[in-house]
């Protein structure tokens, strides 16, 4: 299993979700068979969101993708704030 790891501050929980429900990757036509977004306990504006794959290839196509069609617009993206910190890892068992 491959996970992509997503780290990024955003301006409003509602706004982010609403444009994540969205969905202009197509995470499941992308190879997503799992995800799980993590706010903060102490209420800071920023989210942990983690997509699985079977593949490294769907991982890193997926990456491309959200760097290239999602993260440059503010239109696919109006909460975002900043430049997304992510890494690829692979399940060690």
């Amino acid at each position: 299993m491959f996970t992509l790891q997503i780290e990024h501050g955003i301006k409003d929980f509602g706004m982010w979700k609403s444009a994540f429900d969205r969905d202009p990757v197509g995470r499941a036509a992308s190879g997503v068979v799992a995800h799980r977004i993590s706010r903060p306990l102490d209420g800071s504006p920023y989210l942990y969101i983690e997509l699985d794959f079977e593949t490294q290839a769907q991982a890193a196509a997926l990456l491309a993708n959200l760097q290239e069609r999602v993260w440059k617009s503010p239109a696919s993206s109006p909460a975002l704030v900043g430049a997304p910190q992510t890494r690829i890892v692979q399940s060690a068992y």
